[in-house]
């Protein structure tokens, strides 16, 4: 009797064990996007500021364009500017841009897009290219767009952009 006992013991301890192992090297799911809204930036000619201690930095004008999603609809707005530090090599860009954007219903949301572009070998060394944004919206806590400000979004350029500028698709992270 007590080998039985012992023996039931010890194989739901091995059990445990292997669950245990399972568990710790699954994959957890990936959060799931959503759709939120497709930008088409105008841009006008780029300037250099030079090399600096940090890299060459660029400025690209952001002079207007529009945008449209399920929830939001309206025109990006003159004024803003998307900052571009270059490594030594130029095959990673850091990028920031920061504009302004009205909808259509005349309310004003600020938008900070951060991110990286990369061209160059991949893990395995094939070529790559790669375009990655983090938009940040601040929208006026008293508007129907509040939601805006409470989620984490990415974005990344669409196939085919606009003459003369980019269009970013960006999905909300659920």
């Amino acid at each position: 009797m007590k080998k039985s006992i012992l023996l039931t013991l010890l194989v739901m301890l091995m059990t445990l064990t292997m669950q245990a192992q399972t568990d710790v090297k699954a994959v957890p799911p990936a959060p799931e996007l959503e759709f939120v809204v497709q930008l088409n930036v105008n841009i006008s000619g780029a300037y250099s500021v030079g090399e600096t201690p940090h890299g060459r930095r660029m400025v690209i004008p952001i002079t207007g364009g529009t945008f449209e999603g399920p929830l939001l609809k309206g025109t990006v707005l003159n004024g803003g500017a998307d900052y571009q530090l270059a490594n030594k090599e130029g095959n990673r860009t850091e990028l920031e841009a920061i504009y302004s954007i009205k909808t259509d219903d005349g309310v004003h949301i600020h938008v900070r897009n951060r991110g990286i572009i990369y061209s160059g070998p991949d893990a395995n060394g094939n070529p790559t290219f790669y375009f990655k944004a983090a938009p940040q919206f601040e929208a006026p806590t008293d508007s129907r767009y509040a939601w805006l400000n409470n989620s984490l979004y990415v974005c990344q350029p669409a196939q085919q952009s606009i003459p003369g500028g980019i269009t970013l698709n960006v999905w909300r992270v659920k």
